[in-house]
């Protein structure tokens, strides 16, 4: 057995997302076929709990969509350089250590390049985030990877649109116990945002973004403390 969260958008008028933890049958196995196993009773347990049309965004997903909304998959073009980054390498190129980065050479490779890159855990703990010139703290845990994804979603409209679709969203690979940031967690603050309208702002500005949704964090289920340098 094995537990995992689904992340439902809060309703329309509050913004945040609702983490609820669900005991499944784990399929042991590295391989996708295992992993989609366990997506599927995952689903299945929580469907019977009352959570219906989930949506696991992952690579391992079997929806098409959840493959394409994965931070390896989603891209986006900045407005400045018209450069193009995956969310993943975007992040990883990000990252500023106590000895060095950000590694901007990183936001060019692909996104499994990119997560592997030596530099990233030769280079003491992280201590911050500079995206394109851009300072973000290590506080809140998933403050940057959030505000990255959603602003990356938000360029790709048609996926974006999709979403309203579903109640709920998992990630099969997340584990609150040894991890941080969730590309299903960042998605259904997305649709948060969105029904309540605040999307455009909080999209406006860091310190908007922030403002609108720094009370939500206080009740992630996330691993802390954690070595700095395991983000």
């Amino acid at each position: 057995m094995a537990t995992r969260p689904i992340f439902i958008p809060l309703e329309k008028g509050q913004i945040g997302v609702k983490e609820k933890m669900i005991e499944f049958t784990w399929a042991a196995g590295m391989a996708i076929s295992q992993k989609q196993k366990s997506i599927r009773d995952l689903h299945s347990v929580a469907e019977k709990l009352g959570h219906k049309a989930l949506l696991e965004i992952s690579s391992k997903s079997e929806s098409a969509l959840g493959v394409k909304l994965s931070a390896f998959n989603l891209m986006f073009t900045t407005k400045k350089l018209g450069d193009t980054y995956s969310v993943e390498s975007a992040f990883q190129g990000s990252k500023v250590f106590e000895n060095g980065g950000p590694y901007t050479d990183i936001m060019k490779l692909d996104s499994l390049s990119a997560k592997k890159d030596p530099r990233l855990q030769n280079s003491g703990n992280l201590i911050g985030f500079n995206f394109l010139g851009k300072d973000f703290p290590t506080e809140p845990r998933t403050f940057f990877y959030d505000w990255l994804y959603i602003n990356a979603l938000n360029q790709n409209i048609e996926l974006a649109n999709e979403l309203s679709s579903y109640s709920g969203f998992t990630d099969i690979e997340f584990n609150p116990k040894k991890s941080i940031n969730c590309q299903g967690f960042a998605a259904a603050l997305y649709v948060s945002l969105k029904r309540s309208n605040q999307l455009d702002a909080a999209l406006s500005s860091i310190n908007t973004f922030f403002k609108l949704t720094h009370a939500q964090y206080l009740n992630q289920l996330r691993a802390t403390p954690i070595q700095q340098k395991m983000l």
